[in-house]
């Protein structure tokens, strides 16, 4: 096969990321808003929203089943009038189906504005399981036929409509609970959902939910509760700032010993990175425009990190800040608690130089799905150590901007290979790199 150049990125590591970018709306808010639309006649507008190919993913989806949506990159602005709504044609759902895990969730709204639903093969990152068990469970337990024998995917009917029910998640899973929220707002009757994610984005779910007319409270105990309307209607709404994305390029600016101002970036959503960002030696600024990161000289300390659903250390935050890490003096142990299989992207980082040791065992104190499961679930990183530039290929999206990170802050030149995949949640990250003097091409 012929290597597509597009898809390589040419990078001269050793320089300093120093400069201001701007991170919009949050990539795993803004595809679920998106969905939502699909909930009532009219026209809905997200502002703020972040110019990645998941945008342009679960746009084409969306038109595929009748939907209008006109997406202005510029402005950061998706307009969505989904007043005629019908059932796509499954050869074309098809063709999208490995871009996305975002079909999963178009289940509740077809079935209240169709009766309906067809749901292709998913796709999405190689993290370790995400299964859609939970998913499929929750819409038996609202009242829908769920065929799994289907030849071409999943097909769902509610011959009867949806109504609620009490719902438990034995994990607080952020898609289950998109699931539950988006087929229980129309459903008949009221539906308790507990054992709820409550991470930000889904809260902003939430909100734009109520804007549209829905009646959703949410208890302290990770319980949500919600009274069936019998119609919603369009939306207006700015999403929040992407916190992965923001956080990943502090980690950019702690691995390559640089001074990132990051415009958009808010406080409240990063309290958790902040702190973690903070003990190991990293400083940042809060202004009301956004929040600078910067490696203030001397060195980085070594942390303990256990990953864990919101307010906790994020997975997503993780990887990013891993390749911080090899340059921390001292040992360094990461505990991941949400994917089993979130550590291959450290492969290329002890190639280039890295000192990572992967462990079965539960390195840390939070109860753990994973422990004797036979999962290398733990990192332990040893510290300081050059790192030296490469061929790499990127594994999925976070994995691959942290490979991303490795190539800028290593000595010599890399090669990163599959760059695409890293299109998905950063927009225009190309751009943001030369803004920041990046030597890439």
């Amino acid at each position: 096969m012929v290597e597509n150049k597009d898809d390589v990125l040419h990078v001269e590591g050793g320089k300093p990321l120093n400069g201001t970018i701007k991170v919009r709306g949050a990539k795993n808010f803004v595809s679920k808003a998106m969905v939502a639309a699909l909930l009532a006649p009219g026209t809905s507008v997200l502002k703020n929203v972040p110019e990645i190919r998941d945008v342009h993913v679960v746009s084409d989806l969306l038109r595929l089943h009748g939907v209008d949506v006109d997406v202005n990159g510029d402005e950061g602005i998706v307009t969505i009038d989904a007043t005629n709504v019908q059932l796509a044609d499954v050869a074309d759902v098809d063709t999208l189906s490995g871009s996305s895990r975002i079909p999963i969730l178009f289940s509740g709204p077809l079935l209240h504005r169709l009766g309906e639903a067809f749901i292709p093969a998913l796709g999405g990152c190689n993290i370790g399981g995400r299964p859609i068990d939970f998913h499929l469970e929750t819409l038996r337990k609202l009242g829908a036929n769920v065929d799994k024998e289907h030849e071409d995917g999943i097909h769902i009917t509610a011959p009867n409509g949806l109504h609620g029910a009490k719902i438990h998640l034995p994990y607080p899973s952020v898609g289950a609970t998109e699931q539950t929220l988006l087929a229980a707002v129309l459903a008949e009757g009221k539906t308790e959902l507990s054992g709820a994610a409550t991470e930000p984005e889904i809260m902003d779910l939430v909100a734009v939910l109520q804007k549209m007319g829905a009646i959703i409270s949410v208890d302290v105990d990770r319980t949500f509760r919600i009274e069936g309307v019998k119609e919603l209607k369009g939306y207006t709404h700015t999403s929040l700032t992407d916190r992965i994305e923001a956080a990943s390029w502090a980690s950019a600016a702690l691995a390559t010993h640089g001074d990132i101002f990051v415009k958009g970036a808010t406080q409240p959503e990063m309290m958790t990175f902040l702190n973690t960002f903070r003990k190991i030696g990293g400083e940042f600024d809060i202004t009301d425009k956004g929040i600078r990161f910067w490696h203030p000289g001397g060195d980085l300390k070594p942390v303990a990190i256990e990953t864990d659903v919101h307010p906790g250390f994020m997975t997503d935050w993780q990887q990013p800040l891993v390749v911080a890490l090899t340059q921390a003096n001292g040992l360094s142990i990461v505990h991941e608690t949400v994917y089993e299989n979130r550590f291959g992207f450290t492969k290329p980082l002890v190639q280039m130089g890295a000192t990572i040791q992967l462990y079965r065992e539960c390195l840390g104190s939070l109860p753990c799905r994973f422990q004797q499961r036979n999962y290398k679930h733990s990192a332990v990183i040893f510290g300081p150590t050059p790192l030296e530039g490469r061929d790499i290929d990127v594994p999925d999206l976070r994995g691959g901007f942290s490979h991303l990170i490795a190539a800028l802050a290593a000595k010599g030149p890399s090669n990163v290979r599959g760059i695409s995949l890293i299109d998905r949640g950063y927009a225009d990250f190309r751009g943001k790199l030369a803004a920041l003097g990046a030597d890439v091409d």
